[in-house]
């Protein structure tokens, strides 16, 4: 049976779409010949390279020898590529409908995504860029040992921890997926739709006052510690800064 999604038209996807100069490597993992052969579609028109398995293991085989930058795996199912010891690659699970949204919170911790079908061509490259742009940021920010900082707050990608002048903070995956995109932008004043946009699932539709009330929980555990790094600035958003003295 075909999935529902639509063939890609190739006059839809605009041409900025189109990558830099060195395209990022995609792997494509499922077992649906049709859903796998419109993925590669989409991606190879905006010149990113694509390489797909069809099981788990065979991905795992093609991540180890190709060293992909992102994976999109058809179907709900936890696959975890490393890149030497540490460096995790980010992936898109693709789901069936918006009722898996609970089951599929906790990927969004790891630098994963899911996208619900049927999907267009410009919502998937949407998703793809984004998340992209993710990993290189956090490649740019991460320490060797997985460790990001920011004043004397530290959060671990590997352990999932996070301790504030050494003292161990609980999160929740939301707050920890929250907090974490604060630290990958310091002294940048970040907007609630900014928030939404590389915090919860893309294409969310739920109510966006969300954001408020993970920020006041954050605010609460983090600020718990003098000084108050995260800050609400009225009307424009929220930033990570050290106050001035």
């Amino acid at each position: 049976m075909r999935d529902e999604t639509s063939t890609p038209d190739p006059r839809a996807v605009p041409a900025a779409t189109k990558t830099e100069a060195k395209p990022a490597r995609v792997l494509v993992v499922g077992e649906d010949s049709s859903v796998v052969e419109l993925l590669c579609t989409t991606l190879r028109f905006v010149d990113y390279q694509v390489r797909t398995a069809s099981s788990g293991a065979d991905a795992v085989a093609v991540a180890d020898r190709w060293k992909p930058n992102l994976v999109i795996r058809d179907g709900f199912e936890i696959t975890q590529f490393h890149h030497g010891k540490r460096h995790s690659v980010p992936a898109i699970f693709l789901t069936p409908g918006k009722e898996l949204q609970s089951a599929v919170l906790g990927v969004t911790v790891g630098g994963g995504d899911y996208l619900t079908k049927p999907f267009s061509p410009e919502g998937l490259l949407a998703r793809v860029r984004t998340m992209l742009r993710r990993a290189n940021s956090s490649a740019s920010k991460r320490s060797n040992d997985g460790i990001l900082s920011f004043a004397d707050l530290e959060m671990n990608e590997d352990t999932h921890e996070v301790r504030r002048a050494g003292q161990l903070i609980q999160l929740s995956p939301r707050e920890f997926a929250l907090l974490r995109y604060l630290i990958r932008n310091p002294d940048t004043v970040l907007t609630r739709t900014q928030i939404l946009d590389h915090v919860w699932p893309y294409g969310y539709d739920g109510d966006p006052k969300v954001v408020e009330t993970y920020m006041y929980r954050i605010r609460r555990k983090v600020n718990r510690t003098e000084p108050p790094l995260i800050e609400t600035l009225r009307g424009n958003g929220y930033i990570l800064r050290v106050p001035a003295t």
